[in-house]
């Protein structure tokens, strides 16, 4: 399977991040949207290729020639993998890291959702990021199939286990990252707190959808702005206010002592 085109770039960017600053993207998967889960907020739309299969979506020289090419006086704070899917899907993603971290100075950061994390190869791997970011949206396994539509293969309890083997071994900073919908019953948010109290990461971010879903896959959708689509194409997400988001992250701070963030901007009830 191609996973790329002769328009597609895999350095893009620099993103403005609420978390991150200026974040120059790194896409390890191609033009093609691949990836474990297909979230239903999800900016790509639905995932085109759902998968856990590694292997090489695109070439370490493609980005090593594309990183050659980058402006040196472009402002910039982070550099992100992320883009069209899952990067520890990509099976050269030690080799990418490596070049990355050889050609540029910034902080290096990794967004995974983690399923692949039981895999020691991965976990070595992204020892080698500055900073990872897990996604963890769920505190059950139907709770990861109702939200994070997972695909075969993935399963609750391994990637927990999966999580909590990498939080044992990583050196670098850690993050969490959990996208609100909808308000947690107490007995969710107790079991996400005990769920933070097993990994003790550095830090959570709790998230919001920022704008409406695309429901076709355009590589516009990596970066943070609105894409220019007929409203049929688009779809209107709700979710929590600010208040929700920050009365959790002060029990999650309480009951944890780990510093919890979320956008500071007054959220809506619904994004249109």
């Amino acid at each position: 399977m191609n996973h790329t085109s002769p328009l597609f770039k895999s350095v893009y960017g620099p993103v403005e991040s609420w978390r991150f600053g200026r974040s120059l993207g790194i896409d390890v998967i191609g033009s093609h949207s691949t990836c474990s889960f297909s979230c239903v907020y999800c900016q790509l739309g639905d995932i085109e290729h759902k998968t856990t299969q590694r292997q090489v979506y695109v070439s370490t020289d493609r980005i090593k020639q594309e990183l050659d090419e980058l402006d040196s006086h472009v402002p910039i704070d982070v550099v992100t993998l992320s883009g069209s899917g899952e990067p520890t899907l990509a099976l050269n993603l030690d080799e990418i890291l490596a070049c990355i971290r050889e050609q540029t100075r910034w902080p290096l950061v990794v967004l995974t959702n983690g399923s692949l994390l039981k895999d020691r190869a991965v976990r070595s791997a992204l020892q080698l990021a500055n900073q990872v970011v897990i996604k963890l949206d769920a505190v059950s396994h139907h709770q990861l199939q109702r939200i994070n539509r997972i695909t075969n293969g993935v399963n609750w309890t391994l990637t927990l286990a999966g999580i909590k083997a990498f939080s044992e071994e990583y050196l670098g900073h850690l993050a969490v990252q959990t996208m609100l919908l909808k308000p947690w019953s107490a007995d969710e948010k107790a079991q996400y707190i005990q769920i933070l109290q097993d990994l003790m990461p550095d830090e959570v971010q709790l998230n919001v959808p920022s704008r409406p879903r695309v429901l076709t896959h355009q590589l516009e959708a990596r970066e943070n702005q609105v894409i220019s689509s007929e409203s049929h194409t688009l779809h209107s997400l709700s979710c929590v206010s600010a208040d929700i988001l920050q009365g959790f992250a002060a029990e999650i701070e309480t009951a944890t002592g780990i510093l919890t963030r979320y956008p500071f901007a007054k959220v809506k009830a619904t994004v249109a």
